[in-house]
Protein backbone atom coordinates (compact mmCIF):
# COMPACT_ATOMS: atom_id res chain seq x y z
CA UNK A 1 0.00 0.00 0.00
CA UNK A 2 1.40 3.39 -1.01
CA UNK A 3 2.19 5.95 1.64
CA UNK A 4 -0.34 8.74 2.15
CA UNK A 5 1.44 12.06 1.58
CA UNK A 6 0.09 15.07 3.46
CA UNK A 7 1.47 18.48 2.49
CA UNK A 8 1.46 21.14 5.22
CA UNK A 9 3.05 24.56 5.60
CA UNK A 10 5.49 25.68 8.30
CA UNK A 11 2.73 25.43 10.92
CA UNK A 12 -0.74 23.94 11.30
CA UNK A 13 -3.42 23.94 14.01
CA UNK A 14 -4.07 20.79 16.02
CA UNK A 15 -7.60 20.65 14.58
CA UNK A 16 -6.39 20.91 10.97
CA UNK A 17 -3.78 18.21 11.53
CA UNK A 18 -6.39 15.86 12.99
CA UNK A 19 -8.63 16.50 10.00
CA UNK A 20 -5.83 15.74 7.51
CA UNK A 21 -4.95 12.57 9.44
CA UNK A 22 -8.63 11.61 9.54
CA UNK A 23 -8.43 11.20 13.32
CA UNK A 24 -10.52 12.58 16.20
CA UNK A 25 -8.98 15.81 17.38
CA UNK A 26 -9.09 14.43 20.94
CA UNK A 27 -6.60 11.73 19.92
CA UNK A 28 -4.07 14.28 18.66
CA UNK A 29 -4.57 16.47 21.75
CA UNK A 30 -4.18 13.37 23.92
CA UNK A 31 -0.90 12.43 22.22
CA UNK A 32 0.46 15.93 22.81
CA UNK A 33 -0.68 15.74 26.44
CA UNK A 34 0.98 12.32 26.84
CA UNK A 35 4.23 13.99 25.82
CA UNK A 36 3.84 16.79 28.35
CA UNK A 37 2.18 19.53 26.30
CA UNK A 38 -1.31 20.84 27.03
CA UNK A 39 -2.92 22.05 23.79
CA UNK A 40 -6.24 23.13 22.32
CA UNK A 41 -7.92 22.54 18.97
CA UNK A 42 -6.69 25.94 17.72
CA UNK A 43 -3.13 25.49 18.99
CA UNK A 44 -0.49 26.10 16.29
CA UNK A 45 2.23 23.47 15.98
CA UNK A 46 5.17 23.60 13.60
CA UNK A 47 6.07 21.07 10.90
CA UNK A 48 8.64 19.27 13.08
CA UNK A 49 6.11 18.81 15.90
CA UNK A 50 3.51 17.45 13.48
CA UNK A 51 6.07 14.97 12.18
CA UNK A 52 6.91 13.79 15.70
CA UNK A 53 3.22 13.36 16.58
CA UNK A 54 2.59 11.28 13.44
CA UNK A 55 5.50 9.02 14.45
CA UNK A 56 4.27 8.77 18.06
CA UNK A 57 0.80 7.82 16.82
CA UNK A 58 2.35 4.95 14.87
CA UNK A 59 0.97 6.11 11.50
CA UNK A 60 3.58 4.34 9.38
CA UNK A 61 1.63 4.82 6.14
CA UNK A 62 1.51 8.63 6.50
CA UNK A 63 4.28 10.87 5.23
CA UNK A 64 4.31 14.62 5.96
CA UNK A 65 5.80 16.86 3.31
CA UNK A 66 6.72 20.47 3.92
CA UNK A 67 5.12 23.00 1.60
CA UNK A 68 7.75 25.35 0.22
CA UNK A 69 5.95 28.68 0.06
CA UNK A 70 7.33 31.13 -2.47
CA UNK A 71 8.76 34.28 -0.96
CA UNK A 72 6.79 36.54 -3.24
CA UNK A 73 3.49 35.09 -2.07
CA UNK A 74 4.08 36.59 1.37
CA UNK A 75 3.72 40.12 -0.01
CA UNK A 76 0.81 41.78 -1.70
CA UNK A 77 1.42 41.89 -5.44
CA UNK A 78 0.45 45.19 -7.05
CA UNK A 79 -1.60 44.81 -10.21
CA UNK A 80 -0.26 47.14 -12.91
CA UNK A 81 -2.67 49.47 -14.68
CA UNK A 82 -2.70 50.42 -18.35
CA UNK A 83 -0.97 53.68 -17.40
CA UNK A 84 2.12 51.99 -15.96
CA UNK A 85 5.41 53.55 -17.05
CA UNK A 86 8.90 52.15 -17.57
CA UNK A 87 10.95 52.13 -14.37
CA UNK A 88 14.66 51.62 -13.60
CA UNK A 89 15.75 48.02 -12.90
CA UNK A 90 16.45 47.06 -9.29
CA UNK A 91 19.66 45.06 -9.25
CA UNK A 92 20.91 43.07 -6.27
CA UNK A 93 24.63 42.33 -6.15
CA UNK A 94 25.26 38.99 -4.43
CA UNK A 95 28.16 36.66 -3.99
CA UNK A 96 30.50 34.78 -1.69
CA UNK A 97 32.63 36.55 0.92
CA UNK A 98 35.80 38.06 -0.58
CA UNK A 99 34.70 37.60 -4.18
CA UNK A 100 34.66 41.37 -4.63
CA UNK A 101 31.00 42.31 -4.97
CA UNK A 102 31.36 45.46 -2.87
CA UNK A 103 34.53 46.36 -4.78
CA UNK A 104 32.51 45.91 -7.96
CA UNK A 105 29.92 48.38 -6.64
CA UNK A 106 32.80 50.68 -5.77
CA UNK A 107 33.97 50.53 -9.38
CA UNK A 108 30.45 51.15 -10.69
CA UNK A 109 29.80 54.08 -8.35
CA UNK A 110 33.43 55.26 -8.29
CA UNK A 111 33.26 55.55 -4.50
CA UNK A 112 34.99 53.75 -1.66
CA UNK A 113 32.13 51.63 -0.40
CA UNK A 114 34.30 48.94 1.16
CA UNK A 115 36.49 51.27 3.23
CA UNK A 116 33.97 51.65 6.03
CA UNK A 117 33.07 47.98 6.28
CA UNK A 118 34.22 45.75 9.11
CA UNK A 119 36.45 43.06 7.71
CA UNK A 120 35.38 44.02 4.19
CA UNK A 121 32.03 42.31 4.75
CA UNK A 122 28.78 44.09 3.98
CA UNK A 123 26.79 44.20 7.23
CA UNK A 124 23.37 45.31 5.95
CA UNK A 125 21.65 46.18 2.69
CA UNK A 126 22.84 49.44 1.16
CA UNK A 127 21.04 50.97 -1.79
CA UNK A 128 22.61 53.13 -4.48
CA UNK A 129 21.81 54.50 -7.94
CA UNK A 130 23.99 54.94 -10.97
CA UNK A 131 23.33 56.26 -14.48
CA UNK A 132 24.39 54.55 -17.72
CA UNK A 133 23.61 56.15 -21.10
CA UNK A 134 21.05 58.44 -19.45
CA UNK A 135 19.22 55.55 -17.73
CA UNK A 136 19.10 54.95 -13.97
CA UNK A 137 19.98 51.62 -12.36
CA UNK A 138 19.22 50.94 -8.69
CA UNK A 139 21.82 48.77 -6.98
CA UNK A 140 21.41 46.84 -3.74
CA UNK A 141 24.58 45.68 -1.99
CA UNK A 142 23.41 42.62 -0.08
CA UNK A 143 25.39 41.08 2.80
CA UNK A 144 27.83 38.40 1.83
CA UNK A 145 28.06 36.33 5.01
CA UNK A 146 25.74 33.36 5.53
CA UNK A 147 24.51 34.83 8.81
CA UNK A 148 22.68 37.46 6.79
CA UNK A 149 20.62 34.98 4.80
CA UNK A 150 17.43 36.70 5.93
CA UNK A 151 18.63 40.04 4.59
CA UNK A 152 19.81 38.52 1.36
CA UNK A 153 16.45 36.81 0.97
CA UNK A 154 14.64 40.15 1.22
CA UNK A 155 17.18 41.61 -1.18
CA UNK A 156 16.17 39.04 -3.78
CA UNK A 157 12.48 39.82 -3.25
CA UNK A 158 13.14 43.43 -4.15
CA UNK A 159 15.10 42.49 -7.20
CA UNK A 160 14.52 42.37 -10.96
CA UNK A 161 18.06 41.35 -11.85
CA UNK A 162 20.66 39.62 -9.67
CA UNK A 163 24.32 40.14 -10.44
CA UNK A 164 26.05 37.10 -8.97
CA UNK A 165 29.73 37.87 -8.47
CA UNK A 166 32.09 34.89 -8.74
CA UNK A 167 35.84 35.25 -8.37
CA UNK A 168 37.64 33.93 -11.44
CA UNK A 169 40.44 32.53 -9.27
CA UNK A 170 38.19 30.88 -6.67
CA UNK A 171 35.08 29.55 -8.40
CA UNK A 172 31.65 28.71 -7.02
CA UNK A 173 31.38 28.71 -3.21
CA UNK A 174 28.54 28.01 -0.72
CA UNK A 175 27.22 31.57 -0.71
CA UNK A 176 27.34 31.65 -4.51
CA UNK A 177 25.00 28.66 -4.53
CA UNK A 178 22.79 30.32 -1.92
CA UNK A 179 22.59 33.51 -4.01
CA UNK A 180 21.57 31.47 -7.08
CA UNK A 181 18.83 29.80 -5.05
CA UNK A 182 17.46 33.10 -3.72
CA UNK A 183 17.49 34.66 -7.19
CA UNK A 184 15.53 31.75 -8.60
CA UNK A 185 13.03 31.78 -5.74
CA UNK A 186 12.38 35.47 -6.43
CA UNK A 187 12.03 34.85 -10.18
CA UNK A 188 14.79 37.39 -10.84
CA UNK A 189 16.94 37.32 -13.97
CA UNK A 190 20.54 36.29 -13.33
CA UNK A 191 23.63 38.03 -14.71
CA UNK A 192 26.99 36.56 -13.70
CA UNK A 193 29.95 38.86 -13.18
CA UNK A 194 33.15 36.80 -13.25
CA UNK A 195 35.38 39.13 -11.23
CA UNK A 196 39.13 39.32 -10.60
CA UNK A 197 40.11 38.41 -14.16
CA UNK A 198 43.24 40.49 -13.55
CA UNK A 199 44.53 37.84 -11.11
CA UNK A 200 47.25 35.47 -12.39
CA UNK A 201 45.25 32.42 -11.27
CA UNK A 202 42.04 33.59 -12.98
CA UNK A 203 40.25 30.93 -15.01
CA UNK A 204 36.93 32.28 -16.30
CA UNK A 205 36.32 29.21 -18.48
CA UNK A 206 36.50 26.93 -15.44
CA UNK A 207 33.97 29.13 -13.58
CA UNK A 208 31.58 29.05 -16.55
CA UNK A 209 31.89 25.26 -16.79
CA UNK A 210 31.23 24.92 -13.07
CA UNK A 211 28.12 27.11 -13.25
CA UNK A 212 26.85 25.29 -16.34
CA UNK A 213 27.39 21.69 -15.25
CA UNK A 214 26.66 21.98 -11.54
CA UNK A 215 24.06 24.78 -11.37
CA UNK A 216 22.40 24.83 -14.81
CA UNK A 217 23.53 28.38 -15.59
CA UNK A 218 24.57 28.12 -19.23
CA UNK A 219 26.49 31.07 -20.74
CA UNK A 220 25.02 32.71 -23.84
CA UNK A 221 28.20 32.07 -25.82
CA UNK A 222 27.73 28.35 -25.14
CA UNK A 223 24.17 28.41 -26.45
CA UNK A 224 22.57 29.12 -23.07
CA UNK A 225 20.47 32.01 -21.82
CA UNK A 226 22.57 33.41 -18.95
CA UNK A 227 24.59 36.58 -19.52
CA UNK A 228 28.12 36.23 -18.13
CA UNK A 229 30.57 39.13 -18.22
CA UNK A 230 34.26 38.86 -17.32
CA UNK A 231 35.17 41.94 -15.27
CA UNK A 232 37.82 43.39 -13.00
CA UNK A 233 36.65 45.64 -10.21
CA UNK A 234 40.29 46.57 -9.63
CA UNK A 235 41.10 47.80 -13.16
CA UNK A 236 37.54 48.70 -14.22
CA UNK A 237 37.68 46.36 -17.23
CA UNK A 238 34.26 45.59 -18.74
CA UNK A 239 32.30 47.45 -16.02
CA UNK A 240 30.42 49.45 -18.67
CA UNK A 241 29.70 46.25 -20.58
CA UNK A 242 28.22 44.72 -17.43
CA UNK A 243 25.85 47.69 -16.97
CA UNK A 244 24.88 47.56 -20.65
CA UNK A 245 23.97 43.90 -20.29
CA UNK A 246 21.91 44.64 -17.14
CA UNK A 247 19.94 47.27 -19.07
CA UNK A 248 19.50 44.85 -21.98
CA UNK A 249 18.08 42.20 -19.65
CA UNK A 250 15.81 44.87 -18.07
CA UNK A 251 14.52 45.85 -21.53
CA UNK A 252 13.59 42.26 -22.27
CA UNK A 253 11.70 42.10 -18.96
CA UNK A 254 9.80 45.34 -19.77
CA UNK A 255 9.86 46.61 -16.18
CA UNK A 256 6.97 48.94 -15.35
CA UNK A 257 5.38 50.67 -12.36
CA UNK A 258 2.37 52.85 -11.65
CA UNK A 259 3.00 56.43 -10.64
CA UNK A 260 -0.59 57.69 -10.35
CA UNK A 261 -1.15 55.68 -7.15
CA UNK A 262 -0.28 56.28 -3.48
CA UNK A 263 3.39 55.46 -2.98
CA UNK A 264 4.25 52.06 -1.57
CA UNK A 265 7.39 49.99 -1.12
CA UNK A 266 9.61 48.27 1.40
CA UNK A 267 11.67 49.19 4.47
CA UNK A 268 15.27 48.16 3.80
CA UNK A 269 17.02 49.72 6.82
CA UNK A 270 16.25 51.70 9.98
CA UNK A 271 18.23 53.13 12.86
CA UNK A 272 18.17 55.92 15.45
CA UNK A 273 20.23 59.09 15.14
CA UNK A 274 20.69 61.76 17.80
CA UNK A 275 18.83 64.89 16.73
CA UNK A 276 17.04 63.15 13.85
CA UNK A 277 15.21 60.31 15.60
CA UNK A 278 14.24 57.28 13.50
CA UNK A 279 16.10 57.33 10.18
CA UNK A 280 14.59 54.89 7.73
CA UNK A 281 15.79 53.57 4.36
CA UNK A 282 12.96 52.87 1.92
CA UNK A 283 12.73 51.52 -1.60
CA UNK A 284 9.82 52.98 -3.54
CA UNK A 285 8.09 50.38 -5.73
CA UNK A 286 5.04 52.28 -7.02
CA UNK A 287 3.77 55.85 -6.84
CA UNK A 288 5.61 59.08 -6.05
CA UNK A 289 6.88 59.72 -2.50
CA UNK A 290 7.15 63.37 -1.40
CA UNK A 291 7.94 65.30 1.80
CA UNK A 292 4.77 65.80 3.84
CA UNK A 293 3.28 62.41 2.94
CA UNK A 294 1.88 60.33 5.80
CA UNK A 295 3.45 56.87 5.92
CA UNK A 296 2.51 53.59 7.58
CA UNK A 297 5.14 50.86 7.88
CA UNK A 298 4.27 47.82 9.94
CA UNK A 299 3.29 48.93 13.44
CA UNK A 300 4.58 52.48 13.17
CA UNK A 301 3.69 55.60 11.21
CA UNK A 302 4.95 59.10 10.56
CA UNK A 303 5.06 62.09 8.27
CA UNK A 304 7.93 62.44 5.79
CA UNK A 305 9.99 65.28 7.24
CA UNK A 306 13.08 64.94 5.03
CA UNK A 307 13.54 62.96 1.82
CA UNK A 308 17.15 62.20 0.80
CA UNK A 309 18.76 60.15 -1.96
CA UNK A 310 21.50 57.53 -1.34
CA UNK A 311 24.18 60.24 -1.35
CA UNK A 312 22.36 62.38 1.24
CA UNK A 313 21.07 64.98 -1.20
CA UNK A 314 17.57 66.42 -0.67
CA UNK A 315 14.89 65.18 -3.07
CA UNK A 316 11.64 66.90 -3.98
CA UNK A 317 10.11 63.53 -4.88
CA UNK A 318 11.06 59.88 -5.40
CA UNK A 319 9.50 57.59 -7.98
CA UNK A 320 9.52 53.83 -8.53
CA UNK A 321 12.78 51.88 -8.00
CA UNK A 322 14.27 54.78 -6.05
CA UNK A 323 16.08 54.16 -2.73
CA UNK A 324 15.55 57.00 -0.25
CA UNK A 325 16.24 57.89 3.36
CA UNK A 326 13.41 59.53 5.28
CA UNK A 327 12.91 60.99 8.74
CA UNK A 328 9.63 61.61 10.53
CA UNK A 329 8.60 58.16 11.79
CA UNK A 330 7.36 57.95 15.39
CA UNK A 331 9.23 54.67 16.01
CA UNK A 332 11.58 52.42 14.09
CA UNK A 333 9.82 50.16 11.59
CA UNK A 334 11.14 46.65 11.16
CA UNK A 335 13.32 45.58 8.29
CA UNK A 336 11.14 44.08 5.56
CA UNK A 337 7.97 45.96 6.54
CA UNK A 338 5.82 47.17 3.66
CA UNK A 339 5.17 50.92 3.68
CA UNK A 340 2.27 52.76 2.13
CA UNK A 341 0.83 56.28 1.92
CA UNK A 342 -2.41 57.27 3.65
CA UNK A 343 -4.44 60.47 3.63
CA UNK A 344 -3.80 61.88 7.09
CA UNK A 345 -2.24 61.25 10.49
CA UNK A 346 -5.44 59.82 11.95
CA UNK A 347 -5.65 57.16 9.25
CA UNK A 348 -1.93 56.43 9.63
CA UNK A 349 -2.26 55.97 13.41
CA UNK A 350 -5.27 53.67 13.01
CA UNK A 351 -3.55 51.51 10.39
CA UNK A 352 -0.41 51.19 12.52
CA UNK A 353 -2.52 50.31 15.59
CA UNK A 354 -4.38 47.58 13.70
CA UNK A 355 -1.10 46.10 12.52
CA UNK A 356 0.28 46.21 16.06
CA UNK A 357 -2.79 44.45 17.48
CA UNK A 358 -2.49 41.74 14.83
CA UNK A 359 1.22 41.17 15.55
CA UNK A 360 0.67 41.05 19.30
CA UNK A 361 -2.15 38.58 18.78
CA UNK A 362 0.11 36.34 16.74
CA UNK A 363 2.96 36.69 19.21
CA UNK A 364 0.67 35.91 22.14
CA UNK A 365 -0.41 32.56 20.69
CA UNK A 366 1.48 29.83 22.48
CA UNK A 367 2.65 28.03 19.38
CA UNK A 368 4.28 24.66 19.93
CA UNK A 369 7.56 23.94 18.13
CA UNK A 370 9.33 20.68 17.52
CA UNK A 371 12.05 21.77 19.93
CA UNK A 372 9.42 22.24 22.67
CA UNK A 373 8.04 18.76 22.10
CA UNK A 374 11.44 17.08 21.95
CA UNK A 375 12.36 18.81 25.20
CA UNK A 376 9.20 17.52 26.84
CA UNK A 377 9.80 14.01 25.50
CA UNK A 378 13.33 13.82 26.91
CA UNK A 379 12.97 15.30 30.37
CA UNK A 380 15.75 13.07 31.69
CA UNK A 381 18.21 15.32 29.86
CA UNK A 382 19.00 18.44 31.83
CA UNK A 383 18.48 21.58 29.74
CA UNK A 384 20.47 24.70 30.58
CA UNK A 385 19.62 28.25 29.65
CA UNK A 386 21.90 30.85 28.08
CA UNK A 387 20.34 34.28 28.49
CA UNK A 388 21.25 36.92 25.92
CA UNK A 389 20.45 40.57 25.25
CA UNK A 390 21.16 41.79 21.71
CA UNK A 391 21.74 45.42 20.72
CA UNK A 392 22.54 46.47 17.14
CA UNK A 393 23.02 49.64 15.15
CA UNK A 394 20.15 49.11 12.70
CA UNK A 395 16.95 47.07 12.63
CA UNK A 396 18.09 44.87 9.74
CA UNK A 397 21.27 43.83 11.54
CA UNK A 398 19.33 43.19 14.77
CA UNK A 399 16.89 40.90 12.95
CA UNK A 400 19.70 38.97 11.29
CA UNK A 401 21.77 38.56 14.47
CA UNK A 402 18.75 37.26 16.39
CA UNK A 403 17.72 34.89 13.58
CA UNK A 404 21.27 33.59 13.28
CA UNK A 405 21.56 33.02 17.04
CA UNK A 406 18.30 31.06 17.08
CA UNK A 407 19.51 28.52 14.54
CA UNK A 408 22.58 27.49 16.52
CA UNK A 409 21.76 23.83 17.12
CA UNK A 410 22.54 22.23 20.47
CA UNK A 411 20.14 19.30 20.06
CA UNK A 412 17.86 20.77 22.72
CA UNK A 413 20.44 20.62 25.51
CA UNK A 414 21.01 24.38 25.69
CA UNK A 415 18.08 26.78 25.51
CA UNK A 416 19.04 30.16 24.05
CA UNK A 417 16.79 32.77 25.62
CA UNK A 418 16.87 36.27 24.12
CA UNK A 419 15.46 38.25 27.04
CA UNK A 420 15.91 41.65 25.45
CA UNK A 421 16.85 43.32 22.18
CA UNK A 422 16.83 46.73 20.55
CA UNK A 423 18.42 49.22 18.20
CA UNK A 424 20.94 51.67 19.62
CA UNK A 425 23.86 51.77 22.04
CA UNK A 426 24.00 49.58 25.15
CA UNK A 427 22.22 51.44 27.96
CA UNK A 428 22.03 51.32 31.75
CA UNK A 429 18.63 49.62 31.43
CA UNK A 430 20.29 46.80 29.47
CA UNK A 431 22.85 46.35 32.28
CA UNK A 432 20.12 46.30 34.92
CA UNK A 433 18.13 43.73 32.95
CA UNK A 434 21.21 41.52 32.61
CA UNK A 435 22.47 41.78 36.18
CA UNK A 436 21.88 38.90 38.54
CA UNK A 437 20.93 36.21 36.01
CA UNK A 438 24.16 35.34 34.15
CA UNK A 439 23.11 37.16 30.99
CA UNK A 440 25.50 38.05 28.18
CA UNK A 441 24.92 41.33 26.36
CA UNK A 442 25.97 41.17 22.72
CA UNK A 443 26.45 44.46 20.93
CA UNK A 444 26.81 44.69 17.16
CA UNK A 445 28.26 47.93 15.77
CA UNK A 446 27.24 49.79 18.94
CA UNK A 447 29.06 51.54 21.79
CA UNK A 448 28.85 52.04 25.56
CA UNK A 449 29.25 55.26 27.49
CA UNK A 450 31.78 55.35 30.34
CA UNK A 451 28.90 55.38 32.88
CA UNK A 452 27.44 52.21 31.35
CA UNK A 453 30.88 50.54 31.39
CA UNK A 454 31.27 51.38 35.08
CA UNK A 455 27.80 49.99 35.87
CA UNK A 456 28.57 46.79 33.93
CA UNK A 457 31.85 46.40 35.80
CA UNK A 458 30.20 47.01 39.17
CA UNK A 459 27.37 44.53 38.53
CA UNK A 460 29.74 42.05 36.85
CA UNK A 461 27.68 41.95 33.66
CA UNK A 462 29.35 40.31 30.68
CA UNK A 463 29.21 42.72 27.71
CA UNK A 464 30.72 41.72 24.39
CA UNK A 465 30.76 44.12 21.42
CA UNK A 466 31.57 43.07 17.84
CA UNK A 467 31.70 44.74 14.46
CA UNK A 468 31.82 41.56 12.37
CA UNK A 469 28.80 39.28 12.55
CA UNK A 470 30.49 35.90 12.31
CA UNK A 471 32.79 36.74 15.22
CA UNK A 472 29.73 37.47 17.37
CA UNK A 473 28.13 34.16 16.34
CA UNK A 474 31.35 32.24 16.97
CA UNK A 475 31.53 33.73 20.47
CA UNK A 476 27.90 32.79 21.19
CA UNK A 477 28.53 29.27 19.88
CA UNK A 478 31.58 28.95 22.14
CA UNK A 479 29.58 30.21 25.15
CA UNK A 480 26.97 27.54 24.48
CA UNK A 481 29.64 24.86 24.06
CA UNK A 482 30.93 25.65 27.54
CA UNK A 483 27.49 24.72 28.92
CA UNK A 484 27.35 21.39 27.09
CA UNK A 485 28.08 18.31 29.16
CA UNK A 486 31.24 16.60 27.85
CA UNK A 487 30.83 13.47 25.76
CA UNK A 488 31.99 10.15 27.20
CA UNK A 489 34.08 8.37 24.57
CA UNK A 490 35.10 4.74 25.00
CA UNK A 491 37.79 3.11 22.86
CA UNK A 492 38.18 -0.66 22.70
CA UNK A 493 41.78 -1.83 23.34
CA UNK A 494 41.63 -5.60 23.35
CA UNK A 495 40.24 -8.75 24.99
CA UNK A 496 41.74 -11.36 27.30
CA UNK A 497 40.49 -14.83 28.19
CA UNK A 498 41.17 -15.74 31.83
CA UNK A 499 43.15 -18.99 32.23
CA UNK A 500 43.58 -18.78 35.99
CA UNK A 501 42.71 -16.72 39.10
CA UNK A 502 45.60 -16.46 41.58
CA UNK A 503 44.38 -14.04 44.25
CA UNK A 504 41.05 -12.48 45.13
CA UNK A 505 40.92 -9.80 47.81
CA UNK A 506 38.36 -7.11 48.66
CA UNK A 507 39.88 -4.56 46.27
CA UNK A 508 42.42 -6.57 44.27
CA UNK A 509 42.37 -9.52 41.88
CA UNK A 510 45.34 -11.16 40.17
CA UNK A 511 44.60 -13.25 37.08
CA UNK A 512 46.46 -14.81 34.20
CA UNK A 513 45.27 -15.29 30.67
CA UNK A 514 45.73 -15.10 26.91
CA UNK A 515 45.25 -11.96 24.85
CA UNK A 516 42.70 -12.96 22.22
CA UNK A 517 42.50 -9.64 20.32
CA UNK A 518 44.17 -6.25 20.30
CA UNK A 519 46.49 -5.72 23.23
CA UNK A 520 46.62 -5.42 27.01
CA UNK A 521 48.23 -2.43 28.69
CA UNK A 522 48.37 -0.96 32.21
CA UNK A 523 46.12 1.95 33.18
CA UNK A 524 43.10 0.93 31.10
CA UNK A 525 39.66 -0.26 32.24
CA UNK A 526 38.24 -3.74 31.88
CA UNK A 527 34.74 -5.22 31.78
CA UNK A 528 34.60 -8.68 33.30
CA UNK A 529 32.09 -10.87 31.43
CA UNK A 530 30.84 -14.39 31.88
CA UNK A 531 29.32 -15.38 28.57
CA UNK A 532 27.09 -12.31 27.85
CA UNK A 533 26.62 -11.24 31.48
CA UNK A 534 28.72 -8.33 32.74
CA UNK A 535 30.11 -9.03 36.21
CA UNK A 536 31.99 -5.85 37.04
CA UNK A 537 34.16 -3.01 35.79
CA UNK A 538 37.78 -3.05 36.93
CA UNK A 539 41.01 -1.12 36.45
CA UNK A 540 44.20 -2.72 35.13
CA UNK A 541 46.90 -1.61 37.60
CA UNK A 542 49.82 -3.53 36.10
CA UNK A 543 50.69 -6.11 33.44
CA UNK A 544 53.33 -8.85 33.71
CA UNK A 545 54.79 -11.08 31.04
CA UNK A 546 57.06 -13.93 32.17
CA UNK A 547 57.09 -12.44 35.69
CA UNK A 548 58.35 -9.07 34.48
CA UNK A 549 56.54 -5.75 34.16
CA UNK A 550 55.37 -5.20 30.60
CA UNK A 551 54.13 -2.08 28.85
CA UNK A 552 52.04 -3.90 26.20
CA UNK A 553 51.12 -7.53 25.63
CA UNK A 554 49.70 -8.36 22.22
CA UNK A 555 47.30 -10.89 20.69
CA UNK A 556 48.36 -14.52 21.14
CA UNK A 557 50.59 -13.84 24.16
CA UNK A 558 50.10 -14.89 27.79
CA UNK A 559 50.29 -12.41 30.68
CA UNK A 560 49.30 -11.71 34.24
CA UNK A 561 47.09 -8.79 35.32
CA UNK A 562 46.77 -6.96 38.62
CA UNK A 563 43.18 -5.67 38.73
CA UNK A 564 41.73 -3.08 41.07
CA UNK A 565 38.08 -3.22 42.09
CA UNK A 566 35.77 -1.30 44.42
CA UNK A 567 33.80 -4.39 45.30
CA UNK A 568 34.60 -8.07 45.71
CA UNK A 569 34.27 -9.92 42.40
CA UNK A 570 34.63 -13.69 41.99
CA UNK A 571 36.23 -14.32 38.61
CA UNK A 572 36.60 -17.81 37.15
CA UNK A 573 38.61 -19.51 34.45
CA UNK A 574 36.90 -18.93 31.09
CA UNK A 575 35.66 -15.43 31.95
CA UNK A 576 36.52 -12.66 29.47
CA UNK A 577 38.02 -9.24 30.09
CA UNK A 578 37.16 -6.53 27.55
CA UNK A 579 39.77 -3.81 27.86
CA UNK A 580 39.00 -0.18 26.93
CA UNK A 581 39.77 3.46 27.67
CA UNK A 582 37.22 6.08 28.68
CA UNK A 583 37.69 9.83 28.34
CA UNK A 584 35.60 12.98 28.50
CA UNK A 585 35.70 14.93 25.27
CA UNK A 586 34.61 18.55 25.02
CA UNK A 587 31.72 18.80 22.61
CA UNK A 588 31.37 21.36 19.87
CA UNK A 589 28.40 22.91 18.08
CA UNK A 590 28.27 22.79 14.32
Amino acid sequence: MADKVIVIANSITVGELAEKLNLPVTKVIGELFRNGIVSTINQLIDFETATIIVEELGLEDVVLEKKEAAILSERKVHQLSDKAVTRPPIVAVMGHVDHGKTSLLDAILKTKVADGEAGGITQYISAYQTVRNGRSITLLDTPGHEAFAALRQHGAVLTDVVIIVVAADDGVKPQTIEAIRFARMANAKIVVAINKIDKPAADAARVKAQLATEHNLNPEEWGGDVVMVEVSAKTGENIDKLLDMVLLVADVEDLRADIDVPAQGLVIESHMEVGRGPVVGLLVEHGILKPGHFLVAGTTFGKVRTLLDFAGKTLREAGPSTPVTVTGFKELPQFGDDFSIVKNEKEARQAAMMSKIEREKNAASTNITGADLLKMMSQDRESQNLNIIVKADVQGSLTSVINSLKIIDTQGEITLRIIGSGVGNISENDIRLASGNDTIIYGFNVNMSSAVKQLASRDKVNVRVFDVIYKLLDDARQSMEELLAPEVVETEIGTLKIKGVFRTLKDEIIVGGEVTSGKVTAGVLARAKRKKEQLAELEVVSVQRQQQEAKDVFEGEMCGLNLKTNKKVLLEEGDTLELFTRELVKRTIK
